[in-house]
């Protein structure tokens, strides 16, 4: 199926991207305000997170704020995916995706889907290392089949579009 044969779908697509990328961006912002609250107003942002104040709080909160600092680096890497993936809809769009391009893009969202999954674990397990009976952090990690197959899935596909963009080159330079 070509790109003329579905502009709606690349169209909604790119639009989609759009608003993640923006939501991504809110959604940091938020949690860079947050980390900010806790570092300037230590003991009002403590209270309006639930934070209890005693002896173990003090290793609860800082868990927290660990965890909201692995939650801005996360967006970041999202931002940087989300706006790749636009930039390969856009070549799709264009009719033209095989590109040597693309195929180092998919690379770096494998790379970014990989570092957000071990991100993952290691939240989860900051949460479980703070985390009491009396304060718990309700984080947890499993394993994701659809993750690990998605980060396999992505390295193969960069590679078919390196051979695709390598094959359309040599068969330019042929004709």
């Amino acid at each position: 199926m070509s790109s003329q044969a579905a502009p709606g779908a690349l169209n909604i697509s790119r639009k989609v991207l759009s608003v993640l990328i923006v939501m991504n961006v809110i959604a940091a912002v938020l949690i860079l305000v947050l980390l900010v609250a806790s570092l300037v107003a230590r003991e009002w942002a403590m209270q309006a997170l639930g934070v209890a104040r005693d002896a173990e709080s003090g290793a609860h909160f800082l868990g927290m704020q660990m965890i909201m600092v692995f939650g801005i680096v996360s967006a970041s890497i999202a931002h940087a995916t989300l706006s790749k993936l636009r930039a390969i809809v856009n070549t799709v769009r264009q009719g033209d995706p095989f590109v040597a391009e693309n195929a180092e893009r998919l690379k770096k969202i494998a790379w970014a889907v990989l570092t957000l999954e071990l991100l993952r674990l290691i939240i989860a397990a900051v949460a479980k290392s703070v985390s009491t009976t009396q304060m718990h952090l309700n984080i947890t990690w499993n394993f994701s089949v659809p993750s690990w197959l998605a980060v396999l899935l992505l390295f193969v596909l960069a590679r078919v579009f390196e051979t695709g963009a390598r094959m359309r080159a040599d068969l330019e330079g042929t004709v």
